[in-house]
């Protein structure tokens, strides 16, 4: 069975595992501004690989990745990766937004979306032909929360959490309610308007992933999954397919 490290750069953090076959293991989370070749070829598991497959929206890290291995294959709209392009600009679509695509079909076929909660959340539409064809992005849940610390002179950083009440009895209380409870109704209401003009109001299979994805699809009641490693099972079809 083939060796494969999967590499995802976002921009809070880089998320790597270790695919020997369809499994995924020896999962690491590092921070992506820190991010060097000397801590990759620090990872003790990640020797004598067949191969090694990258995600990145931040090119400035690539070249640590490049430097730590060999056999680096990036993600791009060129690759085959088993979902189909009806895009203007396909060069211009994230890598981790094709892994995702790529997964989604590899694993529940199409139509379907993919919300993916990080320092921006993502939604990736794939069609009822099975092409993928485009989304949504919007600032990511710290990245509102971070914006009114760092704007105001009294708001503080707050911790993110389910709210008590949607009525804060303090600054802190009543900020975490606006954020959770006000960006669930940004996530559901643009995903009304997706399934309105892309599937004519049928709702089609929801997957949720990213790091605020369990905070946020709790409760809403329109995801029908949440999966933490979908970007990473992307990068292992694209892999598999490509290596």
């Amino acid at each position: 069975m083939k060796k494969i490290l999967l590499i995802d750069i976002s921009n809070s953090f880089t998320k790597v595992g270790l695919a020997v076959g369809d499994s995924i293991s020896h999962l690491k989370r590092l921070p992506t501004p820190s991010l060097t070749a000397a801590k990759l070829r620090a990872l003790a598991p990640y020797k004598d690989l067949d191969g090694v497959v990258l995600s990145s929206v931040v090119p400035s890290k690539d070249s640590e990745v490049q430097s730590a291995f060999a056999k680096v294959l990036k993600v791009t709209a060129r690759l085959d990766l088993g979902v189909g392009i009806d895009y203007p600009s396909p060069r211009t679509i994230g890598g981790d937004r094709l892994a995702n695509a790529a997964a989604y079909v590899a694993l529940h076929g199409f139509p379907g979306i993919v919300v993916d909660f990080g320092t921006a959340v993502t939604f990736d539409v794939i069609s009822s032909e099975g092409a993928y064809i485009g989304g949504v992005i919007a600032p990511g849940l710290n990245a509102m929360t971070g914006y009114l610390h760092d704007r105001t002179a009294l708001l503080p950083r707050i911790k993110l959490r389910e709210p008590d009440a949607a009525i804060g009895r303090s600054t802190r209380d009543a900020m975490l309610s606006g954020a959770v409870h006000g960006y669930r109704g940004l996530v559901k209401e643009i995903l009304t308007q997706i399934c309105s003009e892309a599937f004519l109001g049928k709702r089609p299979l929801i997957l949720a992933t990213g790091g605020d994805a369990a905070l946020i699809a709790r409760q809403i009641g329109i995801f029908d999954a949440v999966d933490p490693l979908l970007t990473l099972r992307g990068l292992l079809v694209i892999g598999q397919r490509n290596l």
